[in-house]
């Protein structure tokens, strides 16, 4: 079997905030897609990440209910190199998306981690 990972889904509480988020860490997201249940951008990796509203997910699954007690997914995006980490975590630090502030990890790489408006722990990470 050829296995590979092609799509993500986020389920967000708005979509419209989520999007920008996304949008300030780089991905390609269609304009107007705020204003639709469903948003779909493929990563330059060719990786699909896509949102969906609570309220479309409780049409889809009416069992579903938001996760508690922190995130459940942390999704990690690489960077050019370490000042990249540095600016982009300074970026979304500014608009109140900090984390945890960029350091040189043990495993060789410059790391940095944010919150998007949902929770979800966002990695920005470069070789050292």
């Amino acid at each position: 079997m050829d296995l590979r990972l092609d799509f993500v889904g986020i389920v967000v509480r708005d979509m419209r905030t989520s999007l920008e988020f996304y949008r300030r860490l780089g991905l390609d997201i269609p304009e107007g897609a705020e204003d639709e249940q469903h948003a779909e951008a493929r990563t330059p990796s060719g990786v699909h990440v896509a949102w969906d509203t609570a309220e479309l997910i409780r049409q889809i699954d009416p069992e579903w209910t938001d996760p508690s007690g922190g995130y459940r997914v942390a999704l990690a995006f690489l960077c050019p190199d370490p000042a990249s980490v540095d600016a982009k975590y300074e970026e979304l630090a500014a608009l109140g998306f900090g984390h945890k502030d960029p350091w040189d990890a043990f495993w060789g790489q410059r790391y940095a981690s944010v919150m998007d408006p949902d929770g979800n722990q966002v990695d920005l990470f470069a070789p050292l």
